[in-house]
């Protein structure tokens, strides 16, 4: 059952009128509008192709959104993200968001500086504007392919193809096929004809018609299998894509389906899947300054995921500025997207992709994105001072430092006699020097000045009764959970541990 090579699924990516559609037309040679008519019976949102014996799937996202609701339902399923920019108008927000939410996603990137063949074009301009991102492209410096591309005259297109190609090659893509089918739904519909109708990409494994399926909560029989011109496909296998029709219901996007043996296994998981998701739907959990803490806990992560909306591109800096200096070797703030303007869906849809939380200095959230965060479970904090922005990070991130452990002394008793019981053990007859000794707390056992044991009570007695302390100046009896060889003399320090909160410094 080994891993075979399969091809890569590349998103592009970019500000809008930037050229995305053109190009994926141009590689597909056939322009979608024009050939409706044509063959193609509907948009599919993925598709493959073949150059050179070599396939390369593509998913058509309407823009970062899409791709970002893949990934808030957990469906990482893109390897390469092409970033469209035209080198008529350079760096746009668009483009901003979409390199962040590709980063956030940790895919591979490959720049297209689109539309070369323009007059007005300028491509030294466009690639020191993606230099000021952060982003270190081939010959500049850094690692990341790109290359000028134009639909009109066909410039680069094929030299972007080769990219992928190498890029896939270096990030040896690799699935396996001896085994039950998996695939992603990309998306999905109701049509009124064929009844539910999903566009799937492959992830392992291999799909024929007539399998039995389990899609989410929904499941059902694969009756038929189309390409994106309607044409049947017999069998899929791993990074192909084809819309499938039988499902007996409309599975979300992002969706993970699965092959299994029987209808009854499929009816079984799918209304377990059904059970779970509502149940999770009434305790959705997400970051919030308040129950990160929490979660540090349970999940060890130890960064505060931020997004950051202010009025001005200087109040920008100077926050993220001093989001940065709060960082030590434990926690970090991560900035994963910084812009100016109001809180919009599309940042309520980054924060629930990537766990974080929305900040926002001098703006205000849009009505619908209020909403949004509200059923995803997003916190979004506005402030109109800078200052308590940082402290309230600050005291975030101070709750995601692990705590000291402090001992406090808190007494210490004699061994005065020592008793031997029957089936109970040896009991300590002591006197309280100092201090007081407690039923939890924890011992050493010193003789002569030196440590004997570390160890708990297992008893503590005044006279035959069970006591939860004896204070200083009162005789008890004491025994220990795994110390037996307790001698007249003897001293007993008891102490406890405390948690002590770090601060930043």
């Amino acid at each position: 059952m080994e891993d075979v090579p399969r091809p890569p699924v590349v998103t592009i990516m970019g500000h809008v009128d930037h050229g995305k559609t053109s190009i994926l037309d141009y590689i597909r040679n056939e322009n979608i509008v024009a050939g409706e008519s044509g063959g193609i019976t509907q948009h599919i949102g993925a598709y493959q192709i073949e150059i050179n014996k070599h396939k390369i799937t593509f998913l058509d996202t309407p823009g970062h959104e899409a791709f970002t609701a893949m990934r808030a339902r957990g469906a990482n399923v893109t390897d390469i993200a092409i970033i469209v920019v035209a080198a008529t108008e350079g760096v746009k927000p668009q483009t901003r968001e979409a390199i962040d939410h590709a980063r956030a996603a940790g895919v591979s990137l490959i720049f297209a500086l689109n539309k070369v063949d323009l007059p007005e074009a300028n491509v030294d301009k466009t690639i020191s504007e993606i230099l000021e991102l952060g982003v270190y492209l081939e010959q500049y410096g850094g690692d990341v392919p790109w290359c000028k591309t134009s639909t009109v005259s066909g410039e680069g297109i094929l030299n972007l193809i080769e990219l992928i190609l190498i890029t896939a090659e270096m990030m040896e893509l690799k699935a396996k096929v001896d085994v039950p089918g998996e695939a992603i739904v990309v998306e999905s519909r109701l049509d009124t004809r064929m009844g539910s109708v999903a566009t799937i990409l492959m992830r392992q494994g291999t799909l024929k018609r007539g399998d039995i399926v389990v899609c989410g909560a929904v499941n059902g029989r694969i009756r038929r299998m189309e390409n994106e011109r309607g044409s049947e496909i017999k069998e899929l296998g791993p990074s192909d894509v084809a819309i499938i029709y039988g499902l007996n219901a409309v599975p979300k996007a992002g969706d993970v389906l699965n092959q299994v043996d029987n209808e009854k296994t499929a009816r079984a998981i799918s209304t377990e899947r059904q059970q779970i998701r509502l149940e999770r739907e009434k305790y959705q959990n997400k970051s919030s300054l308040q129950n990160i803490f929490a979660r540090i806990k349970e999940d060890k992560i130890n960064n505060l995921n931020v997004i950051l909306k202010t009025d001005t591109d200087g109040s920008a800096e100077a926050i993220a500025d001093s989001f940065q200096k709060l960082n030590n070797e434990e926690v970090s703030v991560n900035i994963i997207h910084k812009s100016v303007g109001g809180i919009s869906e599309a940042d309520v849809s980054l924060a629930s992709a990537s766990d974080a939380i929305i900040i926002g200095f001098h703006v205000r959230a849009a009505q619908t994105a209020k909403k949004l965060a509200e059923d995803e479970g997003v916190q979004i904090k506005i402030y109109q001072v800078i200052y308590d922005a940082i402290d309230d990070v600050r005291a975030a991130l101070e709750g995601m430092l692990a705590p000291t452990i402090e001992e406090q002394s808190i007494g210490s008793a004699t061994v005065k006699q020592v008793f031997k019981i029957k089936k109970i053990g040896t009991i300590a007859g002591c006197q309280v020097d100092r201090g007081v000794i407690q039923r939890d707390c924890l011992i050493r056992l010193y003789r002569n000045d030196v440590m004997i044991k570390e160890d708990k009570l297992s008893s503590l007695k005044h006279y035959a009764n069970d006591v939860k302390e004896v204070r200083a100046g009162t005789d008890c009896g004491i025994s220990l959970v795994s110390f037996s060889d307790i001698k007249e003399g003897d001293v007993i320090e008891a102490y406890i541990e405390q948690e002590v909160a770090k601060k930043l410094t």
